[in-house]
Order: C-alpha cells, then sequence, then structure tokens
C-alpha cells in the first residue's frame, strides 16, 4: 500500500547530522579511526609506499646479459669469481667489480648445469679450477609484478563475498556480504520517520486500531488490570494505495519504542537455507529491542499457501514460512513485541499464518468513500499554495465528490499534478482549474492536442461519444455525465466523465443500464454510418465482464440459476473451471444472451433519440469539449433526480465530516510522546537563554 493520507516520508528528524566523511575530519585535525574506509585507506598506503621506497632506494638492480655475453666477456676471461643460482636466474659476480652483478635466466637448473660443464670444458678448465654454484632463493622485488593479477583475482573476490549476492546485509551485523547472508536485512527506526498518525486520513477505523496497538506496549497495566493478553499482530490488506504501508510508517512516527522494518522479499535468496536463518535472526532482533513493533511489508512474498509441490525455491520458500510459523507461535504475552504485516493478497497467505495467535487481527483498509477523500485531500492540500478565492475545505468537498473510487495514492497523484500543471503555466497560485485538469490527467491519461486523426475518423469518434453521452443522459440509472470531448487522452481516442454516486448494492435493473449506456457508442456507429469500428473493444470488453458477473458471480439469471463462482483474476493460470462444461456452455449463451438484449434495448433508444445524438456530434466537433451545461442546452434538464454535490452525497450520513473521535481509552495514548516533546522544547528555549547550557 501507498499512501492513504499524508505525503510525509522518512528521515531524520531534528539535530544536526553527525559528520561521517573522514576525509572532511582529517582536515579539521582529527583522526578518524573509527572509521572503517580510513583505516583501509591507511593501511593500502602504507603497504604501497612501502613498496615503492624497498624498490627504488634498498633493491640491488643488477644488470641483464645473455648466455653468450656470459661465456664470451665473463668465463672465457676468467673474471667469475663465483655464480650463484637465485629462482632460476643464475648470479654472476664479476671480481672486477663486486659491489654489482649480472644476471641472465637459465630457464632449466639441469640444463644449465649441463651447458656450463661442457663450456668449461671447451675451454680447457681444469676440474678444480671450475665454477662453483651456489643456489639460494633471495627476492628483487620483481616478484610482486608476477603476483599482481593473483592479487587482483584474490581482491574481486573477497569484494564479491562481501557485497556480492547478500551484499545488502544490514550495516553494523558481522561482517556483510556471504559472511552475513544469514543475518537479517531488518532497519532499526526511532524517532527516524516524520510521518504522524496526523498525516494519515480515510481509514480511521484502521488508525484506531494501530493506535490500541501502541497503546498495549506504552500503557499495558490498562489491559492486564482487565485480564486481557496483548494481541500478538495483525495484518493489514487492501487494495494497492490505500495506505498500509503509510499507516505503518505513522506507527513507527508515533511510537516511542523502536520499530523494526522488513520487506517479505528479503527472506528469500538463492542460497538454501538462508530464509529460515534471517527469520530466526529478525526475531532475535525483535525481542533484544523489546517492547517493539515489527512490521513485514508485502508478507505475501514469503507467507504463500503451502503446496504439494516440494521443489527448489518453492521448498526454500516453505522452509522459510514453518519457521515464521514457528517464531511467531513462539512469542508468550509478556514478551512486549507486536508483529504488523501488509499486503495486497490476503487470498493466496497460509491458513496458518492468518489465525489467531499469530495474527489475532485482520484489519481491511479499502478505498476511502467520499468523506475519508475529502479528510485525504485536506491533508495533501496543507503543503500547497492555493489561490486566495479557494477555501481548503469547501475545496476538498468538491474534489472528492469529483474523485469516486480513487485511492489515497490517486489522490495525492491529483494534489501533485495540479501544482505541475500551475507551475507549467506559470501561475502564482493552485486554482480551481489545475485540480480539474488534474483529475482528467489522472483518469484518462495524457491529453493529446496534437495527435492527427482524418476528418472521417474524427467525425466517427465524435458520434461514438454522442452516443455515450445521449445514452446516458436518457437512462434512469447512468451515471451523470461531467464532461465529454473528441481530444485524444491515453490510448482513447475520446473520452467522457461521469459522477458516479456512492453505492455498494447493484439492482439487475441497475446493471442493465450500465451496460447499455457503455454500448452507445458502437450503436451510434451503427445507427449513422452503417458500419463499425474497432473503438468500441475497450466498451465491448466492459460489457463482457458485467455480464459474466451478473451470471457467474451474482446469480441473476434464471436459467444458470442461484449460484455463484470466482472469475479468474487478470494474470491467474486457469487449469480448469468450477463447473462442468455443459455449465460453461450454458452460461456462455446467457452472457450472449444478455448482451443482445442490451445491445436491442440501446438500438431502439438511440433511434428514437437520433437527432439529439447528431446535435451532441455536430457540438462535439464544432467545440471538441462539452461540459454539463452544454448539454443542458442541447437535450435539456435530465429527466431522472440526480446528485452532484457534496452534500447531496452524503446527506443522511450523520455529518458533513469523517469522525475523527477518539474513545475514552485511547484519548490519552500518546501522552509519554508529547511529554517528551514539551521537555524536549523547554530544553531548546533554555539553551538559548543562557548561551547554549541547558539546566
Amino acid at each position: 500500500g501507498t499512501s492513504s493520507g499524508g505525503g510525509g516520508t522518512g528521515g531524520k528528524k531534528g539535530g544536526k547530522k553527525e559528520d561521517t566523511n573522514w576525509w572532511t575530519r582529517l582536515q579539521k585535525g582529527d583522526i578518524p579511526w573509527d572509521v572503517r574506509e580510513f583505516r583501509m585507506y591507511v593501511v593500502g598506503s602504507s603497504f604501497f609506499w612501502t613498496m615503492v621506497v624497498y624498490y627504488f632506494f634498498f633493491r640491488v638492480p643488477g644488470r641483464e646479459i645473455t648466455w653468450k655475453d656470459f661465456v664470451n666477456s665473463y668465463l672465457s676471461k676468467g673474471v667469475v669469481s663465483s655464480q650463484g643460482n637465485q629462482n632460476d636466474k643464475s648470479k654472476n659476480i664479476p671480481g672486477v667489480c663486486s659491489s654489482q652483478y649480472v644476471w641472465f635466466n637459465i630457464g632449466s637448473v639441469d640444463t644449465f648445469e649441463r651447458n656450463l660443464e661442457t663450456v668449461q670444458q671447451d675451454l680447457g678448465i681444469e676440474v678444480e679450477n671450475r665454477l662453483p654454484v651456489v643456489y639460494s632463493t633471495e627476492s628483487d622485488g620483481s616478484f610482486l609484478l608476477s603476483l599482481l593479477p593473483t592479487i587482483l583475482i584474490i581482491g574481486s573476490l573477497l569484494y564479491t563475498l562481501r557485497r556480492g549476492p547478500a551484499g545488502l546485509g544490514r550495516a553494523g551485523r558481522g561482517m556483510g556480504g556471504l559472511f552475513s547472508v544469514g543475518e537479517t536485512t531488518a532497519k532499526v527506526l526511532k524517532d527516524e520517520i516524520d510521518v504522524k498518525f496526523k498525516d494519515v486520513a480515510g481509514c480511521e477505523e484502521a488508525k484506531l486500531e494501530i493506535m490500541e496497538f501502541v497503546n498495549f506496549l506504552k500503557n499495558p497495566k490498562q489491559y492486564e488490570d482487565l485480564g486481557a493478553k496483548i494481541p500478538k499482530g495483525a495484518i493489514l490488506t487492501g487494495p494497492p494505495g490505500t495506505g498500509k504501508t503509510l499507516l505503518a510508517k505513522a506507527t513507527a512516527g508515533e511510537a516511542n519504542v523502536p520499530f523494526i522494518t522488513v520487506n517479505g522479499s528479503e527472506f528469500l535468496e538463492m542460497f538454501v537455507g538462508v530464509g529460515p536463518a534471517r527469520v530466526r535472526d529478525l526475531f532475535a532482533l525483535a525481542r533484544k529491542n523489546a517492547p517493539c513493533i515489527l512490521f513485514i511489508d508485502e508478507i505475501d512474498a514469503v507467507g504463500r499457501k503451502r503446496g504439494r509441490g516440494n521443489f527448489g525455491g518453492q521448498s526454500e520458500q516453505e522452509n522459510t514460512l514453518n519457521q515464521l510459523l514457528v517464531e511467531m507461535d513462539g512469542f508468550n504475552t509478556t514478551t512486549n513485541v507486536v508483529i504488523l504485516a501488509g499486503t495486497n493478497r490476503p487470498d493466496i497467505l497460509d491458513p496458518a499464518l492468518m489465525r489467531p495467535g499469530r495474527f489475532d487481527r485482520q484489519i481491511y483498509i479499502g478505498p476511502p468513500d467520499i468523506k475519508g477523500r475529502a479528510s485525504i485531500f485536506k491533508v495533501h492540500l496543507r503543503p500547497l499554495k492555493l489561490d486566495t478565492v479557494l477555501n481548503k475545505d469547501n475545496l476538498a468537498r468538491k474534489l472528492a465528490s469529483l474523485t469516486p473510487g480513487f485511492s489515497g495514492a490517486d489522490i495525492a497523484n491529483v494534489c501533485n499534478e495540479a501544482a505541475l500543471i500551475a507551475a507549467r503555466h506559470l501561475s502564482d497560485a493552485i486554482n480551481q482549474k489545475h485540480f480539474e485538469q488534474a483529475i482528467e490527467r489522472v483518469i484518462g491519461g495524457l491529453e493529446k492536442k496534437t495527435q492527427v486523426l482524418q476528418p472521417e475518423e474524427k467525425k466517427t469518434v465524435a458520434y461514438h461519444e454522442a452516443g455515450h453521452a445521449v445514452a446516458g443522459w436518457f437512462l434512469e440509472h447512468a451515471d451523470p455525465l461531467l464532461k465529454v470531448s473528441i481530444i485524444p487522452r491515453g490510448k482513447g481516442l475520446g473520452y467522457a466523465q461521469y459522477l458516479p454516486k456512492e453505492q455498494y448494492l447493484y439492482t439487475k435493473e441497475q446493471l442493465l443500464d450500465r451496460m447499455c449506456m457503455t454500448l452507445g457508442g458502437r450503436v451510434s456507429e451503427q445507427i449513422f454510418f452503417g458500419r463499425i469500428t474497432t473503438g468500441a473493444q475497450d466498451d465491448l470488453k466492459k460489457v463482457t465482464q458485467s455480464a459474466y458477473a451478473q451470471i457467474v458471480q451474482f446469480g441473476m439469471n434464471e436459467k444458470v440459476g442461484q449460484i455463484s463462482f470466482d472469475l479468474p483474476r487478470q494474470g491467474d493460470m486457469v487449469l480448469e473451471k468450477p463447473y462442468s462444461e455443459a455449465t460453461a456452455r450454458l452460461i456462455d449463451e446467457e452472457v450472449r444472451s444478455l448482451i443482445n438484449i442490451a445491445y436491442e434495448r440501446t438500438l431502439t433508444l438511440l433511434t428514437e433519440k437520433k437527432a439529439e445524438v447528431e446535435k451532441v456530434a455536430l457540438r462535439l466537433l464544432e467545440k471538441e469539449v462539452l461540459d454539463k451545461s452544454d448539454m443542458l442546452d442541447l437535450l435539456g434538464p435530465r429527466p431522472f433526480a440526480e446528485k452532484s454535490t457534496y452534500e447531496e452525497f452524503v446527506e443522511g450520513t450523520g455529518s458533513l465530516d469523517e469522525d475523527t473521535s477518539l474513545p475514552e481509552g485511547l484519548k490519552d495514548w500518546n501522552k509519554d510522546r508529547e511529554k517528551e516533546k514539551e521537555e524536549t522544547t523547554d530544553e531548546q528555549v533554555a539553551r538559548q537563554i543562557s548561551g547554549g547550557i541547558p539546566f
């Protein structure tokens, strides 16, 4: 989950960041022996300069000669007093200059001895006067050059071991890399996150549950006096973008206890046994920091249902899950470690992981309703520079009514897009038009005013969009129209924006009206051009999905009956259907029949309203964009009552805004933290008064 409320991100709070740059410290006269990089630099530099000094000042260089030079210039003239064989090099020390030596490569020792014996015989040297050969091992420093490739290979290997596959090991624990591959990569956070609960909106019930977990750790006596036990954990579920991770960040920012965070995918590595080892190390770290909160994000990476297969990575994942189950079940209620987890796919988690005793609470965070969206907009409008004529509360409510179905992440994106659009036009402040353009940008995609359409294509798009608009205008259960455009956006050549009401239950008649409105574009093409185009592909896809849902999931067909089967998710591999071939054939026939009924109904409606469709299409070709006022001029008032304002949408729900009140037991849930802040503030004031000395 991403943002559901404010846009706070992690970061150090307060205080000046400690200077860890060893070069800067060295320039200031402070020798940073505590910095590992500095120590490595000193060792490496010392080794390098030692070799340089030895090579240039202490090494006797000598001079290389050939075998022929040795025989003709030295041996035959009798100037060689002794000969030493060192490291397969023959060093000959002339008697005329004993302070230097010459040398030549001999290759094989046996060959050298035979050649030397032969030459001395040829020269007539007596046996007792022949040169003594002394064997020894010395170093002139040149061997380092031959060792350089080996040193580089070993150094690269050590670097790979330390920084390679497991190189993201947690700093300060073990040697790093493969040496710490079994250590957890979790991070312990305390006073390092600046997201607060006030930055989270649109999920008040979930926020109260999480507040209670923090209160468990800070004020356990409040619950133990009543005989209650601290819950061991909670799992946050819901669609992407609704605020699961943000809620965990706010918990870290508010809780006055250590907050340990880790991602589910970080347990699994390419090495067998690493996953269980990291789980053990993680929980050992949690016990060490108790009382604390442990947050495992995207737990479905490690918590998937165990299957029958036991091969490769699947076996490793199951072993990791088994270790996680054991560690969670092994906690007793006095450990004071609360486990939170987040996932978008609770349906694929292992049942043993979800049972009470491991995750006692399952907290669902769904898309916010209209009041929740208004609260989220208020959070994201705080840092924005708005036009002075705009009231933040009124603007938040209006935008909430224009964004049905938006998640917290979508709302954050809308606010950011509005600011970017204002900056693009060099505006001094963000006005309402910028927000409306941002909503269209998020819903429909990028506007492509420069995309060239042939006149015939543009005319087809205009009649297609007019068919949608007119069908929706005269169907009771269709959504109210806000805007229709034939300017291409995203992948579509036309765009229509509707204002659906907050609704959770749908009747068969309502779903049929929606199908008819969706088919309005294809029907309009058929009526006015006598042919159809590929422009309705997305419409047909939506209609087909709706028809299958009504028959397969909702039991809204008399022939198929009151049954319900799960439809496969997009991307899921379907090996077999949960019903017979005969039932599948019947379902396909009824889906086709239902779509035909909707098509014929739409054809009848638009044939009656053919003049209205043509008026709208011609105006679209003229203006390219029509709003609700234009539709009222062309078609007159819509014959059905509709809601369009925030106040109308929330009518009968008790209040205009989201209920953010706290129960009595949580009103002082963070009093220790507030007291600590007050003490910190008092200390800062005292420091300013006394010139930097706190009293």
